[in-house]
This record gives structure tokens, sequence and C-alpha cells, in this order.
């Protein structure tokens, strides 16, 4: 919706037809942009490419790399099948498409890129750990190439909300809903975390931590030694997996 009130033309890639459909239908009916969609797996090996090859011949302006899942549990007991779906995800789409993509930033000397990370980039997160794990290296990832891009014209920023009531929660923990299952503090709005990454990508900003709260949180691992903070985060994802 940011976008296409600014002007832009869209491609929205995402897996679920129905949905792809709904939002173009919603966006449609109040802004005249040009919308199209591509229904594909992002968890799959080479997806990226297929995206990529479906955009040729448009100059794409910006990027936002924003779908991802989490999965709860022991890291010996949870399913291999999906944690390399997330990490295909997360890891492989991610860097594949910004790397296709980029190129013809650069070449133009102009393009933003918007990565979703998390707070849980900041610290380990035991029985969350491969997740945890992605979303530090989507951070570290885009961190580095933002600097390699200075005086190019190209902007990468990575936008780390804490935690934000939407549909991941569902995913998750199964299907229970994350009103019913999970801490009810400093939950932020979906809404408020896209404006809050929208602006800061128009900006150039690297790394956008929406809230104070999440700002001071970000920081604590720089004073506290790490195997601290990995204990006390196992104690708040086991209350999570109680509540």
């Amino acid at each position: 919706m940011l976008l296409a009130k600014d002007g832009y033309d869209l491609i929205l890639a995402d897996v679920d037809a129905e949905k792809l459909q709904k939002t173009k239908t919603e966006i449609a009916s109040s802004f005249p942009s040009e919308i199209q969609l591509i229904v594909k797996d992002l968890s799959l090996c080479n997806v990226a490419e297929q995206i990529f090859k479906a955009t040729e011949g448009k100059n794409i302006d910006v990027l936002i790399n924003n779908a991802g899942f989490g999965i709860f549990g022991s890291f010996i007991d949870t399913d291999w099948e999906r944690e390399a779906e997330m990490l295909n995800l997360h890891v492989v789409t991610t860097t594949h498409l910004t790397k296709l993509i980029l190129k013809g930033m650069v070449a133009r000397g102009s393009g933003k890129i918007l990565n979703m990370s998390s707070l849980a980039a900041f610290q380990p997160g035991p029985l969350m750990s491969l997740y945890y794990a992605s979303k530090a290296y989507i951070l570290s990832f885009s961190e580095a190439i933002a600097n390699e891009l200075k005086g190019t014209g190209v902007t990468v920023t990575c936008l780390c909300p804490g935690q934000t009531k939407t549909c991941f929660q569902e995913v998750v923990s199964n299907g229970t809903k994350a009103s019913d299952s999970k801490i009810k503090f400093n939950i932020g709005c979906a809404k408020e975390v896209a404006k809050y990454g929208y602006e800061a990508m128009q900006k150039g900003k690297v790394v956008a931590i929406p809230g104070n709260f999440n700002k001071f949180l970000s920081k604590l691992p720089r004073f506290i030694p790490r195997r601290t903070v990995t204990a006390i985060i196992r104690k708040i994802q086991e209350k999570n997996r109680d509540c």
C-alpha cells in the first residue's frame, strides 16, 4: 500500500495465489498502480532466478524481501525438511534475489532494498535456533552490502522489529492464535512496523529498529555475557511455549 500510494507499480510474489489476488484487489481499489502477480514458493531452490526471469524487461527500483516464517522447538526434535525450507527462504532466496536485482540497480545508479530481519538477529535463540541464526545472517549480510554500495546510489535497509501481531505466530505455534498463546507485552502493530521500515528505507537508513524498548533490547547483548543472554532468551521461549 505504501509503495502504491507513492506511485510505484508493483510486482508481488508469494505461494498463496488467493491472498495475492485479494491483496491486488485491495490495492487496485485505492491506487492506479500496475500490479503483476507471481505465484511461486519462495522456499524452493532456484526460485529467485524464476522470479527474476518473470520480471525481465522491467527496471526494479525497490526490492523488499519480506517473506519468512519460524519454527519452534529443540533442534534435535524439529523437522529438517521444514527447516531447510525456512533456510532457503530466509538465506538463499533473499541473497540470490538481491544479487540478481542489485546489478541492474547499480548499473542505473539508483535503487532501494529492504530486507526483513528481526530483533532476534542480535542474540542466539534457544528453541528457535535456526530462525534466530537466519535473521542474524540477514542483518549481517545487509550491513555488509550496504557498506559495499556506498557511492553507487543504491541503499540497503534491514528492518529488525520485535514481536509484531501478524500470522507469524500461528505458523510457529502450529495454528494456535498468537493472541491466545503468546506474551502480549511489547507487541507491535504490523502497519506501524511496515510504515517505520518503509520510511527508513526511503531515507537510506541501514538498520531500522522500531520502538525505543526494542532499540534498548538490541543493545543489551553488548553489555551482558552472551551465555547469560542466551539463558534469558531460553526462559522467555519456555514461557511463550507454556502460555
